[in-house]
């Protein structure tokens, strides 16, 4: 496979390596499949085949033109955005305002791209906050105004806000990016963030018993999280030195840090959709669900280790 012209050598040879090891995965699984067929192993598949999904979206994020990467990433979060919306109860009186909503993605996005930190930071949290009451209140219905307010602002929080924050690493100047540039810290936090995944459910079903959020997410437990935690810590400190300006140990450090909050964005998201009695946020992926359903660990892990990036590393703290 030809190396995209632009893309730092250390991105590609990351990319190569991710796709040998998801061929594997997969053979894996199918020889699984085949001699123990069950539940346990079908939910495996359908975690390897999400991995392939996602990589291969931020794959063609990172190879492509970065306005093209950050219009794609944006794309996706404009789904995600709008499962979100399909899934709770608004008001007619509110279209117009949901329409502004929408619009705040490419503004979002484009702060990202510019890296305009300052912009990015205070645009939903501040502006979008203040304005989508004030819309409503000058609608003028009251009835069912503070549930409108606060799912409203909250899905664009989870989904808009957190999720830009890849446009921001992609973003990242060269000078900090470290030898990968932006690329490699978008394919280090995605990469890890969907192999925390995989390992958590794997050491679950091999080693669980204890159960952390039973009403929640009856699956998790303490040997999964740990197990996932404890893999994904590893994989942080060979993968950082090579994707990031972080050395061994401190990429380890930000290696647990996406295992954490990846794991609360995932139980999060799974409050979210129990709460509205669903399984699923949507059917945009054939038995795999939705594209919020993909990047539910995302939503905490892109924001946390962005902003401890931008505070410990960036800075020159670390």
């Amino acid at each position: 496979m030809p190396k995209p012209e632009g893309l730092p050598d250390n991105a590609f040879y990351a990319i190569a390596v991710i796709y040998g090891l998801l061929i594997a995965a997969s053979v894996i699984v199918a020889v699984l499949k085949r001699r123990s067929p069950g539940e346990g192993t079908t939910e495996l598949s359908r975690r390897v085949t999400s991995w392939w999904f996602m990589i291969t979206i931020f794959t063609v994020a990172i190879v492509t033109n970065r306005v093209v990467s950050t219009v794609f990433l944006g794309f996706m979060t404009y789904l995600a955005f709008k499962e979100y919306l399909s899934l709770i109860p608004t008001r007619r009186v509110d279209r117009l305002i949901l329409l502004f909503a929408y619009l705040a993605i490419p503004v979002q996005f484009t702060f990202a791209h510019i890296n305009s930190y300052g912009l990015f930071l205070t645009f939903i949290p501040v502006w979008m906050f203040l304005f989508c009451p004030m819309a409503m209140t000058l609608a003028g219905k009251t009835e069912g105004f503070l549930r409108a307010v606060g799912t409203l602002s909250w899905g664009l929080m989870i989904t808009v806000f957190a999720l830009s924050h890849t446009a921001m690493l992609l973003s990242t100047p060269d000078a900090l990016a470290g030898p990968a540039g932006g690329a490699g810290l978008l394919l280090f936090l995605v990469a890890l963030t969907q192999f925390n995944d995989v390992a958590q459910f794997t050491w679950g079903k091999l080693y669980g018993k204890r159960k952390i959020v039973p009403k929640v997410s009856p699956k998790k437990t303490w040997e999964g999280f740990l197990g996932g935690l404890g893999s994904t810590v590893v994989m942080a400190a060979i993968a950082g030195p090579f994707l990031t300006p972080m050395p061994f140990y401190v990429a380890a450090i930000a290696g647990a840090i996406i295992a954490i909050a990846g794991f609360l964005g995932d139980i999060t998201i799974s409050a979210f959709k129990r709460d509205l009695g669903v399984k699923d946020s949507g059917g945009l992926i054939p038995g795999h669900g939705g594209i919020l359903d993909r990047v539910d660990s995302l939503t905490y892990a892109a924001p946390v280790f962005y902003h401890a990036m931008h505070f410990f590393v960036f800075s020159g703290r670390i």
